[in-house]
């Protein structure tokens, strides 16, 4: 007996009537099965399974409600409250509850997708957290990534979650916009690698019977928005689109699979992606291949309608995005609703294009398992998936790698001989700050923001009258009240500061700890003090940055943008306030963008980049600056000097940006250089590595062949250590402009002192190919440079190969990254 049919008689549900049940059969494939049922169900079943409901704040346990708008069924189900619930068993008896509301009230007991994010694990009371996108893409370990998956794959599954919203696979060139810190920054050939595991890890085991799948995010070119403003218009060549922007979608597509998409809310090219034929049916499903499910990210069609003025009317705009490719609205309905249904029962609109989607989405509940298995574990069962010690290694690895070390004067480590260190800023005995955009912690205190607002309080409309704590001198809701501490203590009890974990780490050392400046503003009452505790210190710790996360409590997260990229005014001016003091001053950074400060470059002594580490922060923030743990970290983002030279990126076309320097070129704007503050891929270590031996297997490779690039590295260094070698890629002259470089590789290695290993890269030629002026993927002949180093500017080794002749090749097909072993 199935798990469909044991629901079914569990509940006095066996039904008398005279419909197949050849949708039953396990042994048919999920397309078959999908479209049997099809077959039997009423428009308003199929209208239904087009829907989300979005059971919000106190609404979540209206189950009076939400048996109201799943009366025929529905085809998804918002978990966003979860995040809310005080324990597993809370989150469990919901999901069950709801599950088993919208099974009766659908004729056919179809059950509903429940989503929930994934990107930094879920909102789940017990489950693991994780670093930011950004951080993890300053790790540069698509195995470990693949790890990460697999964790929040296996606890939203057993907690009945089975669409995971991630990996974001945007590529982000502007600090301008909040959301920077979501991804895995701005290059398509390391957001392909890691995006690709992170899939590959989310849609590769069943917990509990069910499947997980990966709903990537958000397509297409989101972060090419006009002035760094989230969600304005992205008016981006189709070049662009598509080498660039469509890279790490198409990888994910190509390599791992990937089953689930949801659009970006912008306008591209003059219409909104959600209700584009062109992005979402030629481009995505014929072009790139994609047979998967594209939902809508929340409330888009509502904006395409009510903001973006596309369509006369809901049902009219609704129309448009079904008929681009859009299979479900979520997270409520808006576009798809009663009008929306009218059309096809009045033959106004096609049926064909309504069963297609409807289609997709009951392929998809059979795929996941769904049909015999829609219900949440319980009791220990349930226990034993999220009580696994490992999970929180996993998550104290991912911190600890994406630990960069920007500058280092030789005053990290810090000695066993240091017997007073001042610990000075907001991030310091504030662990809530570890943890970025998309966490269960920050989505919690989200609960608490002032209403109508995101970013900021100014000018938001205080509906519970409650008094407006303000970061002084700025609109930024402060998160230094008593209820946000409550958040911390219930989600995660075990979580220590850096000024704990200093303690614990340093027991004969003297720890005097002041908040010094907030994370935002101007603000200075609090140098006294902290000045006078640095005046008494052997060496000097400033926590610096601000607060990544969501609405009015953050100065950086969805919807939370920004003109001025680099460090506030009352962390700049304590910097150098401090720097008269003659202590060594170490910084430590916590933010979705990187740092970029001159009083920073002028003044300390180390910078180590720390971004969103987390629930395991402390630990590996602390043991980085005592050398019990390396940094190995790369920046995975090009740092401008200010917002003025955004858009800034390594691999811009020949003679753009840094590179301007022939023919018309000029080597720096008036006021500043053209070149960057950090590069891209750049990050120190504490010993030294050096790189030899290089060799290519091929002079010449036909446009079907591929070529080994290897190189030996050694630790020449005192220090166990980690490094992140990269191979680039240089066309100089093609029939199309290319970029100065590429990154085509990478590997990150741990040698010990002493110790040399080989890297070997095998390229494929297909991984040259670009758009020619027809728009087809041409793998061009020519030269070729290769370039193995530690950064895109710190280039160790160079040689060069040639393709022969041209060949074309399918974008789907072309290969994305090099495969890489190490001997």
């Amino acid at each position: 007996m199935t798990g469909f049919m044991l629901y079914q008689k569990l509940n006095g549900k066996w039904r008398d009537d005279k419909m197949s049940d050849k949708y039953q059969n396990t042994e048919l494939i999920p397309e078959e099965r999908a479209a049997y049922l099809l077959e039997e169900l009423s428009l308003d079943e199929k209208v239904a399974q087009l829907n989300c409901v979005f059971p919000f704040d106190k609404a979540s346990y209206d189950f009076a409600g939400i048996n109201e708008q799943t009366k025929h069924g529905i085809g998804q189900v918002s978990t966003l409250e979860m995040r809310r619930m005080e324990s597993l068993d809370e989150v469990v008896r919901w999901q069950r509850k709801v599950q088993r509301i919208v099974m009766e009230n659908s004729p056919h007991r179809i059950p509903a997708i429940f989503h929930m994010e994934g990107l930094c694990g879920a909102f789940i009371q017990d489950s693991t957290s994780f670093p930011s996108g950004i951080g993890r893409g300053a790790g540069w370990n698509p195995k470990l990534e693949e790890k990460i998956a697999e964790i929040v794959s296996r606890q939203e599954a057993a907690c009945g979650i089975t669409h995971v919203f991630a990996p974001v696979l945007d590529i982000s060139r502007d600090s301008r916009m909040g959301r920077q810190g979501e991804t895995y920054g701005e290059d398509p050939v390391l957001t392909a690698s890691l995006g690709s595991a992170y899939t590959k890890g989310c849609q590769k085991y069943e917990t509990a019977g069910r499947r997980t799948e990966s709903v990537a995010k958000h397509f297409l070119a989101f972060h090419n928005s006009a002035a760094g403003i989230h969600g304005a218009n992205s008016d981006t060549p189709e070049r662009l689109l598509e080498e660039i922007y469509g890279k790490p979608f198409q990888a994910a597509i190509t390599e791992a699979g990937l089953r689930g998409i949801m659009p970006c809310y912008c306008l591209i090219n003059g219409e909104p992606a959600s209700a584009s034929h062109h992005l979402l049916t030629e481009l995505l499903r014929e072009e790139m291949g994609f047979d998967g499910l594209c939902v809508s990210d929340y409330g888009a069609i509502n904006n395409a309608f009510m903001f973006q003025g596309i369509g006369e009317t809901k049902e009219e705009t609704g129309l448009l995005c079904l008929e681009a490719g859009m299979d479900m609205e979520l997270p409520s309905v808006e576009g798809y609703g009663e009008a929306f249904k009218n059309l096809f029962a009045s033959g106004r609109a096609d049926m064909d294009i309504l069963d297609r989607a409807v289609k997709r989405v009951l392929t998809a509940k059979f795929r996941m398992g769904l049909f015999e298995h829609p219900f949440a574990l319980e009791g220990e069962e349930l226990r034993r998936v999220f009580m696994n010690k490992k999970d929180k290694e996993i998550s104290l690895q991912s911190a600890k790698e994406s630990m960069v070390l920007i500058k280092n004067n030789g005053v990290l480590p810090i000695q066993k001989s240091v017997k007073k260190i001042a610990l000075i800023g907001p991030h310091a005995d504030s662990p809530r700050k570890f943890f970025g955009g998309y966490t269960h912690m920050c989505m919690m205190e989200s609960t608490y923001a002032i209403a109508n607002s995101i970013a900021g309080v100014s000018g938001s409309e205080n509906v519970d009258n409650k008094e407006i704590v303000t970061v002084p001198g700025t609109n930024i809701q402060s998160d230094e009240t008593p209820e946000f501490d409550v958040i911390l203590k219930r989600q995660k009890p075990d979580c220590r500061s850096i000024l704990e974990e200093l303690k614990a780490q340093m027991p004969d050392a003297e720890i005097r700890y002041a908040y010094g400046y907030p994370i935002a503003g101007a603000d200075q009452s609090g140098y006294a003090r902290a000045l006078e505790i640095a005046e008494d210190a052997d060496i000097v710790i400033l926590t610096l940055g601000g607060k990544h996360g969501t609405c009015s409590m953050a100065s950086m997260g969805e919807g939370v943008d920004a003109t001025n990229i680099n460090l506030p005014e009352c962390q700049d001016a304590f910097i150098r306030k401090a720097a008269k003091l003659g202590k060594p001053l170490i910084g430590v950074h916590f933010d979705g963008r990187p740092i970029s400060s001159d009083a920073a470059d002028a003044h300390l002594d180390a910078i180590l980049e720390a971004w969103n580490p987390s629930e395991m922060g402390a630990e590996a923030v602390v043991s980085t600056l005592l050398g019990r743990y390396n940094p190995g970290g790369k920046m995975p983002v090009t740092t401008a000097y200010t917002s003025g030279q955004i858009p800034i990126y390594y691999n811009h076309p020949h003679n753009s940006a840094w590179h301007q320097t022939g023919s018309i070129g000029f080597l720096n704007y008036v006021d500043m250089p053209h070149t960057p503050r950090y590069y891209f891929g750049h990050g120190l270590s504490y010993t030294k590595f050096e790189y030899s031996n290089l060799q290519l297997s091929k002079d010449c490779i036909m446009p079907t062949e591929s070529i080994r690039i290897q190189c030996d590295v050694e630790n020449t260094g005192e220090y166990k250590g980690d490094e992140v070698v990269q191979l680039y890629l240089k066309d100089i002259h093609a029939s199309m402009a290319r970029p100065v470089k590429e990154l085509a590789g990478f590997k990150r290695i741990t040698l010990v002192p002493g110790e040399k290993k080989k890297v070997i890269f095998e390229i494929k030629a297909s991984q040259l190919a670009f758009l020619d002026r027809r728009m087809k993927w041409k793998i061009e002949k020519g030269t070729i440079e290769a370039e193995i180093g530690g950064s895109s500017e710190d280039i160790r080794l160079s040689g060069a190969f040639e393709i022969v002749e041209n060949g074309w090749v399918a974008g789907r097909d072309r290969a994305f990254y090099a495969d890489v072993t190490v001997e």
